[in-house]
């Protein structure tokens, strides 16, 4: 997660709403180890910048019925779509933070999915809460339904990231990323920094709350196991557990970088999974990947701090979302 960017808003580059000029820029390389990437990667694939000039982007979801992408602008408040045709655009305003007292901070929204109708769901930090947006993909407007704002009576802190499972329950990670005083804000009223389930009656329940800092959350393949990112860089880990009903059960580290993060940029952020199980995590200096079995196949290095990642529907295209940047690989023909 990258901190202290609210003083850059005002340099937002004048062209972002105009789209992005063919080729498209070539940016960073991907570093393979061994050949096990190539079935995942074709060798020949290349990171291509199609859209700059944000200032903290994140959320990617790619919805493949209008055939766009949309991601979050934080500081901005907005999320912007892009499509081949017409690049970047403005999608909606307010996306996170709807009260009117001006505030600094991580306000906007952050992770975006879609439910298992095709409605767009928002992790609004600002709000503190996760809602769905009450419009059409095709006529979007700042006016939400709340899924998730409070555990047990009292407000949640700032939902950042979360994913549904094949039956539509939805899971998030809860860490302090929105408040202005991070942990120390006196608006946070949870105990800890946690990782919720909403049951389908609408129900929060807590699944998780030892982590420090819960950010990425997907499921691997059939929903029995649940990775859980931690962007804290003295924890750089992503933890790995068994889904038992409404339960977290048996965590482990899937996957540990450790020291590394003090040489590099940037901390274990959002994810995705695809159906082979291979796992395409944001973290220090780009994207890691692993199969299954949190064997690290290779990295895909930009040298930019990176959030998350879309995954189009027939899982050949990758977007990035990378600071100032969204990037595509085009993974496999």
């Amino acid at each position: 997660m990258k901190y202290l960017i609210a003083a850059f808003a005002a340099v937002i580059c004048l062209s972002c709403n105009k789209p992005q000029r063919l080729p498209y820029t070539t940016f960073g390389e991907i570093d393979r180890i061994g050949t096990a990437l190539d079935t995942v990667i074709d060798p020949k694939a290349k990171i291509e910048i199609i859209a700059e000039g944000f200032t903290w982007s994140e959320g990617p979801v790619w919805v493949q019925k209008e055939n766009m992408l949309l991601f979050s602008d934080i500081t901005t408040n907005t999320i912007y779509k892009w499509t081949e045709e017409k690049g970047r655009e403005p999608y909606l305003t307010p996306s996170g933070y709807t009260d009117t007292v001006k505030r600094d901070g991580e306000k906007g929204a952050n992770g975006l999915l879609l439910d298992n109708n095709g409605n767009l769901v928002i992790c609004q930090q600002g709000d503190r809460q996760i809602a769905r947006m009450n419009s059409s993909l095709t006529d979007p407007k700042p006016q939400f339904i709340p899924l998730a704002k409070v555990y047990q009576g009292k407000r949640l802190n700032s939902p950042n990231d979360a994913a549904y499972n094949h039956d539509g329950e939805l899971f998030f990670t809860d860490p302090p990323y929105g408040f202005e005083g991070q942990d120390d804000d006196p608006k946070k009223e949870q105990h800890c920094n946690g990782v919720y389930k909403v049951k389908k009656n609408g129900d929060v329940i807590l699944l998780i709350d030892t982590l420090t800092r819960p950010n990425g959350i997907a499921f691997m393949p059939g929903d029995k196991q649940l990775i859980v990112s931690n962007s804290d860089p003295k924890k750089a880990y992503w933890y790995i557990y068994d889904v038992v009903g409404d339960s977290l059960k048996n965590a482990r580290v899937f996957y540990s970088i450790g020291a590394i993060t003090k040489k590099m940029k940037g901390v274990p952020d959002g994810l995705k999974i695809d159906k082979h199980g291979n796992v395409f995590a944001t973290g220090p200096n780009g994207v890691w990947i692993f199969n299954s079995k949190g064997k690290l196949l290779g990295n895909i290095k930009v040298p930019e701090f990176t959030s998350n990642i879309a995954l189009s529907a027939d899982e050949k295209t990758m977007y990035i979302t990378a600071d100032m940047y969204v990037l595509r690989v085009k993974m496999r023909d």
